[in-house]
């Protein structure tokens, strides 16, 4: 459907998103086609795609229109519905290795001039880093941080306004690399405007309290390690991980040299011998979001805030996940379980979350839970438990504790690797077939084929349910802590394991009772024998009495 005709039918619906530059143009934007050439040309059209090279070509964007979950119900009235019809209804396909929105760019895995060579990557502890690893990464977040992104733009109106006041500026804006990481994340969970005067609904979330928060969230994370392996023009490059699961309850990569120490003068804040002391953070006005239906642009704002295991009025989120709570969680069988939802239990997804929802206020706190559904880490649902991902988020006390501003501190990145690993090694025990992941009924968004808001270029939920090493590219360097016996597991073993003594014993005793009688039956005989001989050889021999010739 052609963006001139959607403008009339859907007067007061929202428009912003992310796009490549040169989509976002009056003539693409009307057409709804974004097929870029690859390279310059003489004619435009003329390589779309790369399909010069056949690199690619341009086709008819598929979207999910399968039901989703009760969970939403305003049909009609969000941007995001079945992404990204709203937008673009044209798109790149890729062949082969090749990737990106103009398939100018190699599937991860792979790199080279024509993608043919093979380059998997190992993400690794942090703390496991060398000196010299450790600057690089924190370099390489820096310089995303205040890079322009080459070539994503985001928008700044809603979608009455998109074209500006004359109608032909389309109103996009530049923002950083890094940035972009932080705006997708909240582009993914804002809520929907329903119009001047009406309050915004919450209830929608396309990134988590669902299957697809594991597979949204690595692709985000793949994202951003190609947009600095592409900065760095080093495609060796990983994102490391911070196991936030070793039960000692403390953030030991809060250190100046690392993510960052807590200040001596506000708690609340980052050491100003910190790196990070000096990074600002993208989307605050939740105000002029919610309620005047405006967009997060790429202008900053205050601060990152992080007063790890700080928040006193709340003991239980002053502790991090132990070791055993991730091997209870990989041991959950089934990867979700329906309703789909925060409240599922039994679910591997949801045990790996921890279920929470962060309130999307700073009035009364940095992360007050407006929605208790969590699940414990052996997968039962327990309404009064914190648990792994969102536990660890939580502990952070900050702006890493706000689902629309989370991504600001870059722990976030380090934290969801750590996700993601857990996420891998779990498809590579249990190995599970697609079938399992819901094709529909899901909250909106994630059911398996949906593309996932806001990617470009689309790119579904079922894409990133694979394990990563043979089908990514990359890996993880992590020992896995193995689960610690129960009580009545204990018990269990001690009653077995006295009754096969028992039973030796008792088999002992028999064979030794056995062999004697065996033993006693059998000499008898013998003895008889002997003597028998002894006495035939006696008889035959002469006696002294008589007479020798």
């Amino acid at each position: 459907m052609q963006l001139s005709v959607l403008l009339l039918i859907t007067l007061f619906r929202e428009i912003s998103a992310q796009f490549p530059r040169q989509c976002t143009t009056v003539d693409a934007l009307t057409r709804g086609e974004c097929c870029p050439d690859l390279s310059p040309v003489v004619i435009p059209g003329s390589d779309r795609c790369g399909s010069a090279l056949g690199r690619g070509q341009c086709v008819h964007v598929t979207a999910d229109s399968r039901p989703h979950g009760p969970q939403y119900m305003h049909d009609g009235r969000d941007d995001r519905e079945q992404w990204p019809l709203r937008f673009f209804n044209r798109t790149c396909q890729c062949n082969g290795n090749f990737s990106g929105y103009n398939c100018g760019s190699c599937r991860p895995g792979w790199s080279g001039p024509a993608c043919n060579q093979w380059t998997p990557i190992v993400r690794k502890n942090l703390l496991d880093l060398n000196t010299a690893e450790k600057n690089r990464f924190l370099r390489a977040l820096q310089q995303a941080k205040t890079t322009t992104h080459p070539d994503i733009v985001i928008a700044t109106r809603r979608r009455e306004e998109i074209m500006g006041p004359d109608s032909n500026t389309p109103q996009f804006e530049n923002v950083t690399i890094y940035n972009y990481f932080v705006w997708s994340h909240y582009y993914s969970v804002r809520k929907t405007f329903l119009g001047p005067g009406q309050l915004s609904f919450g209830g929608i979330d396309f990134s988590h309290e669902g299957p697809a928060f594991l597979t949204w969230h690595r692709y985000h994370l793949l994202q951003l390690e190609r947009d600095i392996q592409d900065m760095l023009q080093d495609p060796s490059f990983a994102l490391p991980y911070w196991n936030f699961a070793t039960g000692r309850n403390t953030c030991d990569i809060c250190t100046d040299d690392l993510m960052g120490a807590r200040s001596n003068f506000d708690t609340s804040l980052l050491s100003p011998n910190s790196l990070f002391s000096q990074w600002r953070v993208l989307c605050e006005d939740l105000e002029g979001y919610d309620t005047l239906g405006t967009i997060c642009n790429s202008t900053e704002g205050g601060p990152i805030r992080r007063n790890p295991a700080g928040n006193v009025a709340r003991p239980m989120v002053q502790r991090l996940p132990e070791p055993q709570d991730v091997a209870l969680c990989l041991e959950v069988g089934l990867f979700d379980t329906p309703p789909f939802y925060s409240n599922s239990t039994d679910s591997f997804r949801n045990t790996v979350e921890g279920k929470y929802r962060f309130d999307k206020r700073e009035d009364t706190g940095w992360n007050l839970p407006n929605s208790p559904r969590y699940s414990d880490p052996s997968g039962k649902y327990d309404p009064a438990v914190r648990s792994l991902h969102n536990l660890a988020h939580l502990f952070l006390n900050g702006t890493g504790g706000q689902t629309h501003l989370s991504p600001n501190d870059p722990i976030f990145v380090l934290l969801h690797t750590f996700t993601d690993a857990l996420f891998d090694e779990w498809l590579r025990r249990h190995n599970p077939d697609i079938s399992i992941f819901p094709l529909e009924n899901a909250p909106i968004g994630h059911n398996r084929r949906y593309n996932m808001v806001p990617f470009w270029p689309p790119v579904t939920n079922n894409e990133m349910f694979v394990t990563a090493p043979e089908n990514l590219g990359y890996s993880y360097e992590v020992q896995w802590p193995t689960r610690a016996l129960q009580v009545t597991e204990i018990i269990t073993i001690a009653i077995v394991t006295a009754l096969i003594i028992v039973a030796i014993i008792f088999a002992g005793a028999t064979c030794i009772v056995h062999a004697r009688r065996n033993k006693d039956e059998l000499h008898q005989p013998l003895l008889t024998d002997q003597y028998q001989t002894y006495s035939d050889e006696y008889d035959s021999l002469p006696t002294p009495s008589q007479s020798m010739v």
